[in-house]
């Protein structure tokens, strides 16, 4: 009888238990090319940043299930790629992005990494940034009546981010620092801190997601680092680094 029940436990355990999913999130793509440097897109950086994290996280952690919301240069809508972490039960979601000024001007001086959480974004700077991304709706159909007439230009839309509770506000926000921190730490990169903003990709995801911004494509020391090999898997590698300190908590 012992043994009979051993089995039935095991075989519930068998259907019951899931590996650790996490959904990794290439920024923008096909048509919609992200932010502009001199030499390349930011939409090539996001992938090639996103493909270098999903390998370490296979070849290291056996346990981990790696799903992408896109492996090639496609046109994915910001409510399909929340959609693909919701279906396959993300344990994390991770939007991987290259930043810009809001002039876009070439040059610029402004450098740094940045990680975004879910929330309000009372600085401008912060809007600003949520504005730009979320822009990219625009390109899609009917996106007036698939995002109930949210517009992306109007700082108004975001006034509904106020009245949204996250329940998985703290271990977005502790994951975006340890991101942050190994940026630092391991990419040797300026480390502008950890902010919230209202992004419809992270509002529409049900599990903690952070979205990362890698640096300033329209200056040209970081647009060269982020278009290397090296740039990017030192910045894979820090993502990495700060996945393994998050799932051991």
């Amino acid at each position: 009888m012992i043994r009979f029940y051993t089995f039935i436990f095991a075989l519930f355990w068998a259907f019951t238990a899931s590996a650790y999913t996490v959904v990794i999130d290439a920024g923008h793509g096909g048509r919609d090319a992200g932010a502009l440097g001199l030499v390349t897109k930011e939409k090539h950086i996001n992938l090639a940043v996103a493909l270098a994290l999903g390998k370490m996280i296979t070849e290291n952690c056996p346990d981990v299930k790696v799903v992408y919301t896109r492996q090639t240069d496609v046109f994915v809508e910001l409510n399909e790629r929340a959609a693909i972490a919701n279906r396959a039960k993300a344990d994390l979601f991770i939007s991987i992005h290259t930043n810009s000024t809001a002039s876009g001007t070439k040059g610029t001086t402004v450098q740094g990494t940045e990680t975004y959480t879910l929330g309000m974004h009372r600085a401008n700077d912060n809007l600003a940034v949520a504005k730009r991304e979320n822009s990219v709706i625009m390109l899609e159909k009917n996106y007036e009546q698939k995002y109930e007439g949210f517009d992306p230009r109007k700082s108004e839309s975001y006034i509904i981010f106020e009245l949204m509770q996250d329940r998985n506000m703290a271990s977005s926000v502790n994951f975006a620092r340890n991101i942050q921190n190994q940026f630092q730490q391991t990419a040797c990169r300026v480390n502008k801190g950890v902010y919230q903003a209202g992004f419809l990709v992270l509002r529409q995801t049900s599990m903690p997601s952070v979205l990362i911004e890698l640096g300033y494509i329209n200056n040209a020391n970081e647009e060269a680092f982020l278009n290397s090999a090296s740039g990017q898997q030192k910045m894979a590698q820090s993502i990495f680094n700060a996945f393994r300190q998050y799932s051991k908590k």
